[in-house]
């Protein structure tokens, strides 16, 4: 498990990930979660610097209501603009932060992924089930002899 403490963010996340404008419809961020079932997808500028983040619990706000106003509508909602329910400036770490701090990070902040930025542009997503993969991965590597240890 050696292996583990070595991995860097940038080793497990996935690269240049789906985002999308804060100026784009909650109905274009529907269609990206079903498609790729997607938890949240990143939401940046024209540049790529990522301005938030919008969940599925995002969504589900969008559509909560008090008894004293109706029952929203569900076209009227999904023509919303994205920056009006995401989440802002949310955490997020860097390529080169080793998993094993990430993953003390997911756990601490209960998340089921971050978008990883250098600079403030994304350059990718990190999830649950990538720490989980690299952790599988080094323990392989662990239990796999080498080359020598085969011979003796």
């Amino acid at each position: 498990m050696y292996e583990f403490l070595q991995y860097r963010v940038q080793d497990a996340m996935t690269p240049e990930p789906i985002a999308i404008s804060p100026k784009a419809k909650l109905r274009e961020a529907e269609t990206l979660f079903e498609i790729h079932d997607f938890n949240g997808v990143p939401v940046v500028n024209e540049q790529r610097h990522l301005i938030g983040i919008l969940t599925k619990f995002d969504l589900l706000k969008a559509f909560s209501f008090d008894f004293h106003t109706l029952i929203p509508h569900y076209d009227e909602i999904m023509e919303q603009t994205i920056e009006t329910v995401m989440t802002p400036y949310p955490a997020s770490v860097e390529p080169q932060l080793p998993l094993s701090r990430l993953l003390q990070k997911l756990v601490e902040m209960r998340a089921k992924s971050l978008p990883v930025v250098d600079e403030g542009r994304l350059v990718g997503m990190i999830a649950r089930e990538d720490v989980l993969k690299a952790l599988r991965r080094a323990a392989i590597q662990h239990e796999t002899p080498t080359h020598e240890e085969s011979r003796s």
